[in-house]
């Protein structure tokens, strides 16, 4: 089977996450948790993060955050909503990325610079990949981000 179109444009490490994904849905829709392996991808934890979809009005909760996200965050949101420690524009241009994921069970590449909410400039790609324990509705967001730069408030690029 071929890669998908949007996988050409892509870094290599986020290929490599699909790629791997893609491998654990053995021909389903959507991989499992449980069918994740954390020690057959150690070069990519530090860059991934899991969210858990919640039927609440938090919606989206980080449940685990690699050490390069947290680093390039200030911070280790773990155990919070995501509308409370968003990293990006706003949580409605975060929610976009989850929300869409949701709705089509299908993977979302997400290039678009942006400010921070602490007042950075940040050029990253980064792919969400939805889980699911049952194979129809997901439970789970999976995502690997792949930092091209990070700039200060007001800093100008030439």
């Amino acid at each position: 089977m071929s890669d998908p179109d949007f996988l050409a444009a892509c870094h290599d490490r986020i290929k490599t996450m699909y790629h791997y994904w893609d491998h654990k849905r053995a021909g389903r829709l959507m991989p499992r948790r449980s069918d994740l392996d954390p020690l057959e991808i150690p070069r990519l934890l530090p860059d991934i993060g899991l969210v858990d979809v919640v039927p609440d009005e938090r919606r989206y909760v980080y449940r685990l955050i690699g050490t390069n996200e947290a680093l390039m965050r200030g911070r280790d949101p773990t155990g919070q909503a995501v509308k409370d420690a968003y990293f990006g524009t706003s949580v409605q241009s975060v929610y976009l990325n989850y929300d869409a994921v949701v709705r089509t069970r299908a993977p979302v590449i997400d290039r678009d610079p942006s400010q921070t909410s602490d007042d950075r400039f940040i050029t990253h790609e980064t792919i969400f990949l939805p889980l699911s324990d049952d194979g129809e509705h997901v439970n789970m967001v999976l995502f690997l981000t792949v930092y091209v730069q990070a700039l200060p408030r007001g800093f100008a690029q030439s």
